[in-house]
């Protein structure tokens, strides 16, 4: 049987869901291939979204017109805004979900989303045909061309993506024992990773890990520090409505010295520590057994357990990531004086899994080496369900382009990208192209140039445009921003225009400890002070009080958009300067233009990165590992002969 579309998506993880509705919101026919309809969008591991720069990144897919967020704003049990002790550059959301809720809010999503097919299969072998190349050296000389499944179905299409998460030649692991799987009772996908290496891309593997699962009613809750959420205006879509489920507590505790002391008995049979796993593991998430022999010193490791969903006593325990023998994760735990008496309902365990480097793709997540070919998600080595949901919304929007493009040969497809500067999901991409990887990736708020204009609150503010110019954001999404759009002008020339006087408000000024006025002052330059925010001035302002009430709706939203921007309109601007600088470097096109192995002027290690990356900027040269601003110089000086 062979069945044709324009797109068809490996995967029915959280990048191949993002990359599936994408794909098909935009108009191109497509279909999703799972190997089980029943666990789309699974959450392998912790049952959140979102956390440090992750709940940016979330943010911006829902501003593209993506699904992650209003999926988790309809599953979530548990809300909280983290960094809220800091500026806002850093504030990141982050919510619990109930894992099964999740799923079926997910497989809703998919059945009523117009152009999409879902085929219950397993990919077992990418098609894959020769092409004539246009520049030698420049195109690739294959293109892929469909997909064949362990059942013999031929799903053909103009774009494949490949969305496998740890699937490929997966292998898990628990002390000694090995057993090939994706995900606990899940088969792994052997052959498939061989169908796409032989035709030049490179391969490598990477480890992840899960910790145990416990029963709720095994747990001495009056004995562990409970961590309950927020109630306030706070969601993750600028679409979503408030939350609906019951909302529940996570629990912190500690592991301590008599734990430790389980722990290391176990180490001659972790597979992290007898050579079992050869493979590279997460840096920023490690094993609790990882944790012991990095930090001897340390007396205990926090731990947060967490619920699984409102109707279910599993919950998962956050820090305890693990791949010791299951009898040393249970004595170890039961040295815990909460959970003394735990029953559990399966041992965490780790997982080794195939990825491709993504150095060999384009910055739309195109393959450099076969053409129409997409992947997005932990085949590129990165790690965490957002970071996932990114690129596939990335590599959705650009596959759909391509496979709607003239039929011409020489015509040019369009393509979507977006910059530094623009969002968390470019710094991801033009990371993971541009350096590769050397552990599984994952998102800071660090790795970003450009901090202060890519904040979680103005996600809409930076994209919703471009995805509704694409087709991808409907109208609906595209009204509701333009009208929040407007009233936070109109807030903000409102406090340009409106003046305070000192009687009006100097006492209150100094019980809040920052200097009286001298005379009538803006409130806009008022904002500008660290003790200053709108919701105690409108206490003090009424005409500002009422203009702020006069919103329509989420004004609590709007109120706080617009108070960022006026008060940290100085370091924006500032950070905008930066940001048009570095511009001029990535409007100078590179590509194609230079031999570098012949340039003798470069450093060997640059020349031997610029060949293997073949940057497409000037900008994304000067980014590469061991190129050095001399070599950029150089090139530039090259460029002007």
């Amino acid at each position: 049987m062979t069945l044709h579309y324009d797109v068809i998506v490996i995967g029915g993880g959280h990048a191949g869901c993002e990359a599936a509705t994408a794909a098909a919101n935009m108009g191109a026919s497509t279909c999703l291939v799972t190997m089980d309809m029943n666990k789309i969008a699974q959450m392998s591991c912790n049952p959140a979204v979102g956390g440090i720069a992750k709940g940016q990144i979330v943010r911006e897919i829902d501003a593209l017109g993506g699904q992650m967020a209003l999926v988790t704003d309809a599953t979530a049990i548990q809300f909280r805004m983290l960094n809220r002790g800091k500026g806002p550059a850093v504030w990141s959301p982050r919510a619990q979900c109930d894992r099964g809720k999740f799923i079926w809010e997910w497989r809703r999503v998919l059945d009523e989303t117009d152009h999409l097919d879902i085929w219950q299969d397993q990919a077992d072998e990418l098609l894959v045909e020769d092409v004539a190349p246009v520049a030698v050296s420049q195109q690739p000389t294959k293109r892929v061309v469909g997909v064949r499944t362990i059942w013999g179905a031929e799903l053909r299409a103009k774009c494949v993506i490949i969305t496998a998460g740890t699937f490929l030649n997966g292998l898990m692991h628990i002390g000694r024992k090995m057993v090939p799987g994706g995900r606990i009772a899940e088969p792994a996908v052997p052959h498939f990773t061989e169908s796409i290496t032989r035709h030049g891309i490179r391969t490598d593997r990477m480890k992840t890990g899960t910790p145990v699962r416990i029963d709720k009613r095994s747990v001495h809750f009056e004995e562990l520090n409970e961590q309950p959420g927020e109630n306030g205006y706070y969601q993750f879509s600028y679409m979503g409505g408030p939350r609906q489920l019951r909302q529940l507590s996570c629990w912190e505790c500690y592991t301590n010295a008599e734990v430790h002391e389980v722990l290391r008995s176990g180490l001659a049979d972790s597979p992290l520590y007898n050579g079992q796993i050869q493979s590279i593991g997460p840096r920023y998430c490690p094993s609790i057994e990882t944790k012991l022999v990095t930090f001897p010193e340390r007396d205990q490791h926090l731990m947060f357990l967490e619920p699984e969903g409102e109707d279910t006593n599993e919950m998962y325990l956050n820090g305890f990531s693990s791949s010791l023998p299951m009898e040393i994760q249970l004595n170890a735990l039961r040295k815990i004086s909460a959970l003394r008496d735990i029953k559990v309902y399966r041992p965490g365990y780790a997982i080794e899994y195939d990825f491709f480097d993504p150095t060999q793709l384009t910055h739309t997540l195109e393959s450099k080496v076969i053409e129409n070919l997409f992947m997005a998600g932990q085949v590129n080595g990165t790690t965490g369900y957002e970071e996932a949901g990114g690129q596939g919304t990335i590599a959705g929007i650009n596959a759909a382009l391509k496979a709607g493009s003239a039929a011409s040969e020489t015509s040019e497809a369009p393509t979507f990208t977006l910059a530094r500067d623009e969002a968390y999901i470019g710094v991801l991409i033009d990371d993971l192209v541009t350096k590769g990887v050397d552990e599984p990736y994952r998102m800071f708020t660090s790795r970003a140039e450009y901090r202060i204009l890519l904040r979680q609150d103005d996600a809409d503010a930076r994209l919703t445009e471009k995805a509704y110019n694409l087709g991808l954001a409907k109208r609906d999404r595209y009204d509701h921003w333009m009208e929040k759009k407007s009233w936070i002008e109109e807030i903000e020339k409102f406090c340009e225009e409106t003046s305070v006087k000192p009687k009006e408000i100097n006492s209150a000024l100094e019980q809040m400890g920052t200097t009286p006025l001298h005379g009538s002052t803006k409130i806009a330059d008022l904002m500008g002070r660290p003790q200053i925010n709108f919701a105690n001035l409108s206490e003090l302002v009424p005409t500002l009080k009422e203009k702020l009430n006069q919103t329509p709706n989420r004004k609590e939203e709007i109120a706080e958009a617009a108070e960022i921007k006026m008060k940290y309109k100085g370091y924006i601007e500032r950070e905008r300067m930066v940001a048009e600088k570095m511009h001029r470097l990535e409007n100078i096109r590179i590509k194609g233009h230079f031999d570098y192995e012949s340039m003798q002027s470069l450093s060997t290690e640059a020349r031997q990165k610029l060949r293997a990356i073949n940057p497409e900027t000037l900008a994304q040269a000067s980014r590469i590992p061991g190129v050095s601003p001399s070599d950029i110089n150089v090139m530039l000086v090259m460029m002007g002969r």
